[in-house]
């Protein structure tokens, strides 16, 4: 029942803050007037998450072993590894620091990002990497009434600087800054620090196994960043900059299906890295199962309402975003799937199966930089693509559950 109450207490927050992020892409659509704006405020937080990547691996290593230890009673491991990321965060701050003044220029121009968006870019990576750990912490601990209620405080944050500060400086840099500002609520968790952290014996659990798990854990999570948001690289790449706030709109409504989505998907990666038995394998599937549910009704709404929900966003008729929301919401949808396959299994330790996740995602991205240079082309080979990286993994998965069904006989 906790894992329920969690799930749904978690979803309906959740809900909640991405009705106001969708509220803050109307107020950067209708103020960033410029042609390109909007779209640079979108693919700057496409780059931010691919940064943010490297720290996102150990984060979601951390949560894997606290709620593994936790539920093992491990306190020693538990303060051990604490410890130890709290060393390893502070050195990558300053390695990321000194990488990001050197890698800036070539990165930018790659992209297309002018220097300040990149420097505001560079700022909210860097300060996403403490409010990382915080909610990496709460989750692992299994706090996600905590977690949501700061993500519900963080999304306000957002509305607040950004409806202010845009209706001064209507720019790209203003709506990523506005994202920075909103990373400092997350800070707000480690207010429940002194329940994780405790003077205790510590034993350093940074052994071959979690060394391991983290290798495949990049792996798996590089794989789902590419499938969520690495065409959206490819569309900064190439599109001109009316396309790119065309298909910025687009693919950030396509996309919130996953976000809307994911929080129950983060309940499920925390009580499968903790519990593994058939009591709770049973409500781990059920909430998949809800998972898989809220994604198809989600899709439905969207391709339902889609021109109402861009005319929103822009104030006004845009037809060319509204043709892109289709195919994208497909592409998503499996999209979607695919990910639930990927986080069950890096939780479960199926690392054949999660490795696999991430070379397909290495696959499908590929696929799209070299057929995807205009919007009429990216749009036809997303689906397809993404429907196929589905089935191979769902391949995949039948085949892991078949082993593991004989493996539980013998």
């Amino acid at each position: 029942m906790k894992l329920w109450r969690s799930g749904i207490i978690i979803s309906a927050l959740g809900f909640l803050g991405g009705l106001g992020n969708y509220a803050f892409l109307g107020i950067i659509g209708r103020r960033l007037h410029e042609s390109g704006q909007f779209g640079d405020s979108v693919y700057a937080q496409n780059l931010i998450d691919l940064l943010s990547l490297p720290l996102a691996i150990v984060a979601q290593s951390l949560i894997h072993y606290v709620a593994h230890f936790r539920a093992h009673d491990d306190d020693a491991r538990l303060q051990g590894l604490v410890a130890g990321y709290q060393k390893f965060l502070l050195h990558a701050t300053i390695v990321v620091s000194i990488v990001a003044l050197i890698a800036a220029a070539p990165v930018s121009r790659f992209f297309h990002f002018r220097p300040t968006l990149m420097a505001a870019t560079v700022g909210c990576v860097l300060l996403g990497f403490w409010s990382g750990y915080a909610v990496a912490l709460c989750q692992g601990m299994a706090w996600f009434k905590r977690t949501a209620i700061i993500g519900l405080l963080a999304v306000f944050m957002r509305l607040a600087f950004g409806w202010v500060m845009t209706s001064k400086y209507p720019n790209a840099e203003i709506a990523v800054t506005a994202t920075t500002f909103s990373l400092l609520a997350n800070l707000a968790l480690f207010i429940w620090r002194r329940d994780i952290v405790r003077s205790t014996q510590q034993v350093s659990p940074w052994d071959r196994d979690f060394v391991r798990y983290l290798i495949v854990a990049g792996a798996c999570l590089g794989g789902s960043y590419l499938l969520t948001k690495g065409d959206a690289l490819v569309a900064k790449k190439y599109f001109d900059d009316a396309n790119k706030d065309f298909y910025g709109a687009a693919i950030r409504l396509a996309g919130a299906l996953i976000f809307t989505v994911t929080p129950m998907l983060t309940v499920i990666f925390t009580s499968r890295s903790g519990k593994r038995n058939a009591e709770a394998a049973l409500d781990q599937r059920v909430m998949l199962a809800l998972y898989a549910a809220g994604l198809a009704i989600g899709a439905v709404g969207l391709l339902v309402l889609k021109t109402v929900f861009v005319r929103l966003i822009f104030g006004r008729e845009v037809p060319e975003s509204v043709a892109m929301v289709t195919p994208l919401t497909i592409t998503m949808v499996f999209i979607g799937l695919a990910q639930a396959i990927g986080m069950w299994s890096l939780a479960s330790r199926w690392f054949g199966l999660a490795m696999l996740y991430g070379a397909i995602g290495l696959a499908y991205w590929l696929t799209l930089l070299a057929l995807g240079k205009t919007p009429a082309q990216l749009l036809q080979t997303m689906p397809i693509a993404s429907a196929i990286a589905f089935a191979v993994l769902c391949i995949g998965w039948l085949l892991q559950l078949k082993r593991e069904s004989a493996r539980e006989q013998t």
